[in-house]
């Protein structure tokens, strides 16, 4: 699984022109899931995005996770993060898992974020979804499971989502 986390002030997910999410202060996710990703994988990018220390602390250093500044998450399916570009002009997704595979561990990867504590709002799955953000920082970082740092469970120091 593969996914875009921006530190926002604000995202929200408009489909057809009617918004289904938004969220305030917290992380927007872009979450790709490839071909051959498994639940493990949903459990590892959650606990990743639950205790990352992407937020200011007094001192101006990132040392705060979501709980601590009581963010939210904005969840978006994006499949073309499987994109690959280096052949030709036009991207291949055969990297990406099948729709209904894509489905099942993004709602995998939302489920475990709320069992970490997480308030997860949600894009509308293979929707063409417009996302507006204010990014904050900016602060943009990649995450991605086949390249793991930690298993899914060691503790980082953070508390996570639960205050």
């Amino acid at each position: 699984m593969r996914a875009v986390v921006q530190r926002v002030s604000r995202a929200a997910v408009r489909v057809a022109g009617r918004e289904v999410a938004a969220i305030g202060p917290g992380l927007l996710v872009l979450l790709g899931v490839g071909s051959g990703d498994t639940p493990s994988d949903a459990r590892y990018l959650a606990d990743k995005v639950a205790h990352l220390r992407c937020f200011e602390d007094e001192a101006g250093k990132m040392n705060r996770d979501l709980g601590a500044v009581g963010g939210e998450v904005l969840a978006v399916s994006q499949f073309t993060l499987y994109g690959d570009c280096r052949r030709g002009r036009r991207p291949s997704f055969t990297q990406a898992a099948p729709a209904a595979e894509g489905e099942r561990l993004y709602r995998r990867f939302c489920q475990e974020l709320e069992a970490l504590g997480c308030r997860v709002q949600r894009g509308e799955f293979q929707a063409h979804m417009e996302v507006e953000l204010v990014n904050d920082g900016p602060v943009t970082l990649l995450l991605d499971s086949s390249r793991g740092g930690f298993a899914a469970g060691d503790d980082t120091g953070g508390r996570g989502c639960r205050a």
